[in-house]
């Protein structure tokens, strides 16, 4: 009987399992202080969600916001998040986090191609929180020329279908602003023409967007990073099973192409894979109301499905599920495309616009559409009625979605017959017959509409403040006065979009120290073994206090893993 081969064998210092965020921002860190590395990547593309993301990353105290004369003391942003999160505040991994990520920037920005642009004016999400800053605790990767990313650029994940434009992404600030003002601005109209008409030759040229921006650009300016420090770049290439001895971790086999290959890690194994947004049993077991797992539009790619947290399990790694939630909640539509295929849309941008309400089944509405994605859905879980699927309806007038789009179905001069005749778009011309075609109670919608009506006209929103905060006026029209974020609906016809509990990510994950590593059953560090991103738990306890605190966290936690690996003690 012939023996089974045994897999090749190859050496590194650190390897880093998963290519998002986190993952390469450990490795870019390591490798800068002399570590070999090598990055495994599933996926036949490197980037993960990250790379599906808006690309924000919340940062208090940063370089670019004392560029920009925003001096804070660290003790504000400790103090928002002692109130936000409560009993779930961890003193050790919130100092750790907020000690190295403005020296996580100002590295990044010294010593690789991530070069950041700022986030001065958003808001934290709750304004009325002790603490909660009106701006300057928010970066996200500078646009990147997809030229300078050579070779590797086919390698790297395309930005997510849905939320792009004939497959141009569309940066947070003044890009979209340009784009909502289009037919309002001379001047952003030209932006718009010279942006898309820049795309269509890089399309026709290229096959794919060039000026990268949000995820896709943190991704490339990393990925590039890592490949000029000489990290080898491994896709197609999932970790089966992490290897150890008495000692701890020591490496991985990882199934690729040529067979299984066995990484000897000298000092680490990164646990970096993404979390478990698409683990159909680990959703069923930590989501609320998920009881078949698949009561969920999750956004991260298919293959963002709990393999990290598995490989951490297997060498006694510990989860941590005890959080105010599990997942990062984000209100999602389901798309179906011309080609049959089925998407996620993330509604981020509208709810906050001035002439949109979100209401149930019952026809009433159940929370300040302009508050966070998060506030949203968890709002929507807890009021939906029981025993119906949790689901809300987001309703406005033609005008509306002329004017700021809904969903996927975007603004003027977009035709928005296809995404009637889709039944993406459901659309009546009058409340009555919008309520019947979408199944929601007609006396409720009507009732809920005549007294939101009522208020609206001179700006108001006394049942739920909406337009009150920083965040909320940020989020809504500065053109329309008095309150952004308040209109009247009351012209037909009327258009509504179902929307249902999604997310951008986990929160639940491996328990780790203020360094990254791991801990056993008993609290203490396995050794070689660490966690960055979605496989290790939030350290904002299953809350979401502002924009960002998924990739803030991430890229931190990354560098922390990064220097820790190496050996280094003291910021240069």
């Amino acid at each position: 009987m012939t023996a089974a081969p045994q897999p090749y064998v190859i050496d590194c210092d650190v390897l880093i399992v998963g290519s998002g965020a986190a993952g390469l921002s450990a490795a870019v860190t390591a490798a800068w202080h002399g570590q070999k590395v090598i990055v495994v990547e599933k996926d036949a593309v490197f980037g993960g969600a990250t790379a599906w993301s808006g690309g924000w990353a919340w940062v208090p105290c940063n370089p670019l916001a004392k560029r920009a004369g925003i001096i804070e003391d660290v003790e504000l942003p400790r103090t928002y998040l002692k109130h936000e999160l409560g009993e779930r505040y961890d003193p050790a991994m919130i100092d750790a986090f907020l000690e190295a990520g403005p020296r996580m920037v100002a590295f990044f920005e010294r010593h690789t191609r991530l070069q950041f642009a700022d986030g001065n004016a958003i808001a934290d999400i709750h304004g009325d929180t002790p603490g909660a800053g009106t701006g300057g605790r928010s970066v996200i990767a500078a646009p990147y020329n997809g030229r300078e990313v050579g070779k590797l650029l086919k390698r790297l994940r395309k930005t997510m279908r849905e939320t792009s434009f004939m497959g141009m992404p569309i940066m947070a600030g003044p890009d979209l602003a340009a784009f909502l003002n289009l037919t309002r601005s001379l001047p952003a109209a030209w932006h718009v023409t010279k942006r898309f008409g820049r795309h269509l030759i890089d399309l026709a040229l290229h096959g794919r967007a060039l000026q990268l921006v949000n995820g896709v650009a943190l991704v490339a300016r990393l990925a590039k990073s890592a490949e000029d420090l000489g990290v080898l770049l491994w896709e197609s290439a999932p970790v089966t099973s992490l290897t150890q001895d008495e000692a701890g971790v020591t490496g991985a086999v990882v199934k690729t192409a040529r067979g299984d290959i066995r990484i000897r890690a000298r000092k680490a194994v990164v646990l970096a894979a993404g979390g478990f947004a698409n683990d159909i049993e680990r959703r069923k077991a930590l989501f609320p109301r998920t009881p078949t797992g698949h009561e969920h539009l999750a956004l991260p790619p298919l293959g963002v499905n709990g393999d990290g947290l598995t490989l951490g399990e297997s060498a006694g790694g510990q989860i941590n599920s005890d959080l105010q939630s599990t997942v990062a909640w984000a209100p999602v539509s389901r798309v179906t495309h011309s080609d049959g295929s089925i998407g996620h849309f993330p509604h981020i941008i509208e709810r906050a616009k001035p002439g949109i309400i979100g209401v149930l089944s019952n026809g009433q509405r159940f929370v300040n559409e302009a508050n966070g994605y998060y506030d949203y859905v968890t709002a929507m879980v807890e009021q939906a009625p029981a025993g119906e699927p949790v689901a809300s309806w987001l309703i406005c007038t033609h005008d509306f979605q002329r004017r700021y789009g809904l969903g996927i179905s975007r603004p003027f001069p977009i035709p928005v017959g296809p995404f009637i005749q889709s039944g993406y778009l459901k659309s009546a011309y009058t409340l009555e017959g919008l309520a019947r075609v979408c199944g929601i109670d007609t006396k409720g919608l009507q009732t809920t509409v005549d007294d939101y009506n009522r208020h609206a006209q001179t700006g108001q929103d006394p049942q739920f403040g909406r337009g009150s905060t920083p965040y909320n006026r940020k989020q809504g029209d500065p053109l329309h006065k008095p309150n952004p974020c308040v209109a009247p609906i009351s012209k037909g016809p009327f258009y509504a979009v179902k929307v249902e509990p999604g997310c951008f990510g986990t929160f639940a994950g491996l328990k780790t120290n203020e360094h990254a590593q791991v801990l056993n059953a008993d609290g203490q560090a396995i050794k070689g073994l660490y966690a960055a991103g979605t496989d290790m738990a939030s350290i904002m306890g299953g809350y979401y206090p502002a924009g960002g605190i998924n990739l803030g966290p991430a890229l931190t936690f990354g560098y922390i893993a990064g220097r820790h690996i190496a050996g280094v003690t003291q910021y240069e």
